[in-house]
């Protein structure tokens, strides 16, 4: 089998070629095309991004099947001369979450095309493509485990018992993970996005200077309170303002106030994503979204991990952000068992990760 994904949910216009089968993918060519524009305005602009993937996704596509040396013909795969396969067997495409204009060209592209070469076209919920990322890399990265989704938009805490059964068991209540660090990245005086730049302010700073408080984190709380698994970092960001504000040397206090902000943030993602695994007996633990792009996150997150007998997987920076690889990886599971969609699939800003279970139903 082998797939012709899409990727469009936000600022990344991204084609990619995944052969193979669900338990053994094969990425073939992987190309993402971001958008800068963005960096002017200090965050997405949707009605932008969605003009910007109208441009871009015609040529990214044909510099994905050329770097994977395919030519397409209508009527699907056809044969070489020599037997090997010729051509796509079906296109996926991210269909939910994300920004619907964004989604729109996608989705549009995707179907036009599928049915022009009349092969299937497959709708990939986004958040369930993260899931699927670091296997491309680290064939180990396979259910069941915890995984902990970090990106821009989201910030998921899921128990994957196998693919297609999920299990959320926390998210957060405001802001994703992403979000604060581009807001504190603003407040700080740093480019967007702010993730990178906020890691590396963090690293000159004394971690005794500013001590925030581990939001939705403390000593008291036991398995099956509201807030177990849960976060929130609204008032982390608040408190961050507070002391921007309250400073009379922030040239002198800013690292400072970074260091504080990012330890508060890495404790918490580790702490929740730690008592997830323990509490499922999950030995592996499954990094995701482009904030898994955070080095200090993935080395606390080992060293907790091997504290209780654990192995974390996190993926590289082209796997961890937006890309169709992740997309076409879900895809070959989904095709595999039969799924197919029509010209009625359509693009949704929100929507549920597809095969959630009942949280509180039995474990395997």
């Amino acid at each position: 089998m082998r797939v012709l994904a899409l990727e469009s949910s936000c600022d990344e216009t991204s084609a990619a070629v995944v052969s193979g089968t669900a338990t053994a993918p094969r990425l073939e060519s992987l190309v993402i095309l971001s958008q800068d524009v963005h960096r002017i305005f200090g965050g997405v602009v949707p009605e932008i991004a969605s003009r910007e993937h109208l441009t871009a996704i015609v040529p990214v596509v044909r510099q994905a099947l050329s770097e994977a040396g395919i030519q397409l013909k209508a009527g699907g795969s056809r044969l070489k001369a020599n037997g090997e396969p010729h051509g796509i067997d079906a296109i996926a495409v991210t269909h939910a979450p994300g920004l619907v204009g964004a989604l729109l060209v996608g989705v549009s592209y995707a179907k036009a095309l599928a049915a022009a070469l009349e092969i299937p076209v497959i709708g990939v919920h986004h958040m369930e493509g993260h899931l699927f990322a670091t296997a491309l890399e680290h064939p180990a990265a396979v259910p069941p485990f915890t995984a902990l989704l970090v990106s821009g938009g989201h910030t998921l805490l899921i128990d994957v018992e196998a693919w297609g059964q999920y299990r959320l068991l926390g998210a957060t209540r405001d802001d994703a993970a992403g979000e604060a660090f581009d807001k504190v990245a603003k407040l700080l005086g740093l480019p967007y996005p702010g993730g990178r730049h906020v890691e590396a302010l963090a690293r000159e700073g004394d971690p005794t200077r500013f001590r925030f408080t581990r939001p939705m984190l403390n000593g008291g709380q036991r398995l099956g309170d509201p807030d177990y698994y849960d976060v929130s970092f609204s008032g982390l960001k608040t408190a961050v303002l507070l002391a921007v504000r309250g400073s009379d040397d922030l040239d002198r206090d800013r690292p400072h106030i970074a260091r504080g902000f990012h330890d508060a943030i890495v404790d918490t993602l580790v702490a929740k994503t730690v008592r997830a695994a323990k509490a499922h007996g999950r030995t592996r633990i499954v990094l995701g979204g482009g904030v898994a792009c955070n080095t200090t996150l993935a080395t606390a997150m080992r060293e907790a991990a091997a504290v209780v007998g654990g192995t974390v997987f996190a993926p590289t920076p082209r796997l961890a952000t937006d890309n169709a690889a992740m997309i076409g990886a879900a895809a070959l599971f989904h095709v595999e068992r039969g799924v197919r969609h029509d010209a009625s699939l359509n693009a949704h800003a929100t929507r549920p990760i597809p095969g959630l279970i009942d949280a509180t139903a039995p474990r395997r």
